[in-house]
């Protein structure tokens, strides 16, 4: 059975940093794509980054570019997000996700794509 579990998310202020952990059961192992996401109240959940787990290929939506990053730590079935110069607009949900296909070695950032998902880390950030 395929299990992701969150961690790290809290309240900060305006240009603070947090690092979100995404554990995976051992059968993540198998997962070929791993994605980051995010929903705020009354929006669509939206992409934030993903990572190719076989080639460290990372892909980040423009509104996140430069001030997140994505990274895996395979031995520990363990997906991070670490998140600086955060802004209250960053405010939502934050979900890990796993996909087990990545057609043509591409992994997309889009909801559809990813058959796992963890309950999610609420990120607060106050201006």
């Amino acid at each position: 059975q395929v299990e992701l579990v969150e961690s790290g998310g809290g309240s900060v202020q305006a240009g603070g940093s947090l690092r979100l952990s995404c554990v995976g059961s051992k059968y993540t192992s198998s997962s070929k794509c791993m994605g980051w996401f995010r929903q705020a109240p009354g929006q669509e959940r939206e992409g934030v980054a993903r990572i190719n787990t076989g080639g460290d290929s990372t892909y980040y939506a423009d509104s996140v570019k430069g001030r997140f990053t994505i990274s895996q730590d395979n031995a520990k079935n363990t997906v991070y997000l670490q998140m600086n110069n955060l802004k209250p607009e960053d405010t939502a949900m934050y979900y890990c996700a796993a996909a087990f296909r990545a057609t043509g070695g591409i992994c997309p950032l889009a909801t559809w794509y990813y058959q796992y998902w963890g309950q999610g880390t609420q990120v607060t950030v106050s201006s």
